[in-house]
């Protein structure tokens, strides 16, 4: 009977251990909190933000249009314990990913941020293409390659810095027209495209390969390069992805227009942006949303298709909320605010 006992004991004693030392094991996934926010009108460091050379530009004071971002915690090599991620869960401020959203199995997290860094880079050159084309200043784009992969079609056949300029001999203007014309085919199809490098045209066929999801690569990130009449340098920092085209693009307008287009209102938003200023949704809303109450915004502008995420946050119901689909939209809200009719604004509603 005592043998009996002493052996439920144990049993229980090394259940309840093991269940103890499974709160403290990794797991594969990502705590999602808010994170920074920067007004793109003012300094970063002691450095302006948006920095204007070769044309006129104004400086306004008073008010703000800030890009607002999500700090992860966890991913490969430093995963949150399950004790950290169940409070993240249960947080109204965090929120709680698979690892693989941001860190897909097939790449690594130094492919990842380097991708990142690519996607700021060209979100900047859209932002500023998207500028000026609100205010109808010409100027001229081309597809060149970012980076070209190891262990792929394209490694030895194309190099960093070649323009695209053809691709099977249909022209290329921009980034969407390579990459629409290279998913043109089905994977193992050759694809020839036609670059221009150091002042020279040069011909290159290169295979395909299927990717995770089935479509055709050939191994490059391929970006947009803007030739504009002036020069616009943004600077964040280590900061990556596309999300702050908009308040990018919102910030290089306002640098270019002698009228301060917030009105002294502190305004904060997110969005990816097009080079013909179509604005688009994104994730971390939630949270984002915070940053930009915990800085102060009155106005979170957001693109249509993110409004459901808008409904998720601790800051609901404390910041308003205005739904753009387009920079002229965003534009028009600013000016909308400006003049004291923002009962006018579209907001987003539930379904």
């Amino acid at each position: 009977m005592f043998r009996r006992a002493m052996t439920l004991i144990v049993a229980v004693l090394l259940l309840v251990g093991f269940g103890a030392g499974a709160v403290f094991l990794p797991v594969p996934y990502l705590v999602a909190s808010p994170g920074i926010a920067l007004n793109t009108l003012g300094e970063d460091d002691g450095e302006r933000i948006i920095r204007i050379d070769g044309t006129e530009s104004y400086e306004h004071d008073g008010g703000g249009l800030s890009m607002v971002t999500v700090q992860y915690s966890g991913g490969p090599g430093v995963r949150m314990d399950l004790f950290t991620v169940l409070g993240a869960w249960l947080s109204p401020t965090q929120a709680v990913i698979p690892e693989e959203a941001l860190f897909p199995p097939d790449r690594s997290a130094e492919e990842v941020t380097e991708a990142q860094t690519v996607e700021m880079n060209s979100s900047q050159r859209r932002a500023t293409a998207a500028a000026l084309t609100q205010m109808d200043v010409d100027y001229d784009t081309s597809a060149y390659v970012a980076r070209v992969m190891e262990d792929l079609p394209a490694e030895g056949e194309l190099r960093e810095d070649d323009v695209i300029t053809r691709v099977d001999g249909e022209p290329v203007a921009d980034k969407e027209d390579a990459v629409e014309l290279v998913a043109d085919r089905e994977p193992g199809a050759p694809v020839t495209l036609t670059v221009q490098r150091d002042g020279e045209e040069v011909e290159a066929e290169v295979g395909t390969e299927a990717d995770d999801g089935g479509d055709p690569v050939i191994g490059i990130l391929i970006a947009d390069r803007m030739d504009f009449p002036f020069d616009v340098d943004i600077s964040v920092g280590e900061i990556g992805g596309p999300s702050a085209g908009m308040m990018f693009a919102l910030g290089i307008t306002d640098r270019l227009t002698p009228e301060d287009l917030t009105g002294g209102n502190r305004i904060a938003g997110t969005g990816t942006i097009t080079a013909e200023g179509e604005v688009g949704g994104v994730s971390g809303i939630a949270q984002k949303m915070v940053s930009a109450q915990q800085q102060g915004a009155e106005y979170f502008l957001v693109a249509g298709e993110s409004c459901a995420q808008t409904f998720e946050s601790a800051a609901t119901g404390e910041i308003e909320v205005v739904k753009v689909d387009t920079l002229d939209d965003a534009v028009g809200a600013l000016g909308s605010i400006r003049a004291g009719e923002d009962g006018d604004l579209p907001r987003c509603r539930p379904d």
